[in-house]
């Protein structure tokens, strides 16, 4: 974990904060003593493997169409 304040403080220091995340920083914010939030840089870096694999998925996936939308959403959750 890496540095914790407190919600009043967060708020207080919100840009510094903001600086620190986009240092590479990961901030957990706490309320009144638990942590409630994580303030850190967003992950861009996609491993061009990665982006490969998803497209291959996307692309091998069959249209199917008069299903009912209630059958591909059981079918989502199932997979």
């Amino acid at each position: 974990m890496g540095k914790i304040v407190g919600a009043f403080e967060g708020k207080t220091h919100f840009s510094a904060l903001i600086n620190e995340a986009e240092r590479g920083e990961t901030i957990v914010i706490t309320k009144n003593g638990r942590p409630v939030a994580q303030l850190g840089p967003i992950a861009t870096d996609a491993e061009p493997d990665d982006l490969d694999r998803v497209i291959e998925r996307i692309l091998a996936r069959k249209v199917r169409v008069g299903i009912p939308a209630s059958e591909l959403i059981d079918e989502g959750r199932r997979s």
